[in-house]
C-alpha cells in the first residue's frame, strides 16, 4: 500500500471513530511508524509500505480508535522544545503548562537572582509533583545555575522522569526524590512550583473520556472540589519557602477564586491568564 493511500484511509477511519483532529493523529502515527518526520512523508507518496509497517500502522491506528492517547502509543511528547518520553504512569504534559515555566522565569528576572548576594539563575527550586519531569527540565534548560529539585508520590512517574533527565543530560542538575508533596524535604527554596492534580470529582463528566480513562487519575482528579491537593501544598510551600519565596501553581478557571482566597495572607498574589483567556496559573510571595 502506497503512503498516501494509507494515510487517507486512516484519516477518513480517525474521523468515523470520531478522534479529534484526525489528520493530526494519522500523521503522527505514520511518522511514528515510519520513524520519519512529516516532510519525507508528503515528500514520497507513492512509497510502498512494506507488510511489517503495515501492521504496526493497524495496531497503531486501532488504540488510537479506542481512545489511548497519540503520546502513549508513540511514547512521546514534546515540551518546551524538549522531547519527552511518556507512558500511561505520567501525565501527558500540555502547551497550557509552559505558562508556569514563563512566569517562573519572568520572577527570575524580575528578583534579578533572587538577592541576599547569590549569583543570577542560581535559585533553589522545587518542582513539587514532577511526573515526567516537564517542568523541571524545562527550568534546568533555561536556568543553568539554578538548583533544581523534585518530588513525586509514583515512583513508576520518577523513573519516567529520571530517564529523560538522563536523555536530555540533566541527571546531575535535577535531585529527584519520592514524596508526597513536600514531605521530608527538610530545605528551603526560593521556588516551589506544581502542576498538582485540580480537577474535582464533581467535574469528571467535563473531562475528555480519553483523560478520564488512560491518563494516571492521582495526577488528574485532586478530590470532590479540585482544590484539595492545594490546600494541602500552600502550607507546606509556606514552611519550605525563604521569606519573600514564591510559589508559582498551574490551576484551571473552575478553581481560581477559591485558589486566590486560600493565598489571603500572602503577598503579590496574582492570577494569570492562558491563550484562551482561562485562568491557568497562580502565584504568590511569601512574607517577609
Amino acid at each position: 500500500m502506497q503512503l498516501k493511500i494509507a494515510l487517507n484511509s486512516a484519516i477518513q477511519r480517525l474521523a468515523r471513530d470520531a478522534v479529534p483532529s484526525p489528520r493530526m493523529n494519522a500523521e503522527l502515527l505514520l511518522m511514528f511508524t515510519l520513524d520519519c518526520d512529516r516532510a519525507y512523508l508528503h515528500a514520497h507518496p507513492e512509497r510502498e509500505m512494506s507488510e511489517e509497517e503495515r501492521t504496526r500502522f493497524e495496531a497503531a491506528l486501532v488504540e488510537r480508535a479506542r481512545g489511548v492517547p497519540a503520546q502513549y502509543i508513540t511514547g512521546h511528547q514534546e515540551f518546551w522544545g524538549l522531547d519527552l518520553i511518556v507512558t500511561p504512569a505520567v501525565l501527558i504534559p500540555r502547551p497550557e503548562t509552559e505558562h508556569v515555566v514563563e512566569s517562573v522565569l519572568e520572577l527570575v528576572r524580575k528578583v534579578g537572582g533572587g538577592g541576599q548576594g547569590r549569583p543570577a539563575s542560581a535559585e533553589k527550586i522545587i518542582d513539587v509533583g514532577t511526573g515526567s519531569g516537564c517542568i523541571a527540565l524545562a527550568l534546568a534548560k533555561e536556568l543553568p545555575g539554578a538548583e533544581i529539585h523534585a518530588t513525586d508520590i509514583s515512583l513508576e512517574a520518577l523513573e519516567i522522569a529520571r530517564a529523560n533527565a538522563a536523555r536530555l543530560g540533566f541527571e546531575n542538575r535535577i535531585q529527584f526524590r519520592e514524596a508526597d508533596l513536600l514531605q521530608g524535604s527538610g530545605l528551603e527554596f526560593d521556588f516551589v512550583v506544581s502542576n498538582p492534580p485540580y480537577v474535582g470529582e464533581s467535574e469528571a463528566d467535563q473531562v475528555q473520556l480519553e483523560v478520564r480513562k488512560f491518563e494516571p487519575r492521582n495526577a488528574v482528579f485532586a478530590g470532590t472540589t479540585g482544590v484539595e491537593v492545594i490546600k494541602r501544598l500552600i502550607p507546606q510551600a509556606r514552611a519550605a519557602l525563604r521569606p519573600g519565596g514564591w510559589l508559582v501553581m498551574e490551576i484551571s478557571g473552575t478553581i481560581a477564586e477559591q485558589t486566590s482566597d486560600l493565598l489571603h495572607d500572602w503577598d503579590e498574589v496574582s492570577i494569570l491568564p492562558d491563550l484562551q483567556s482561562i485562568p491557568r496559573v497562580a502565584r504568590a510571595r511569601k512574607r517577609r
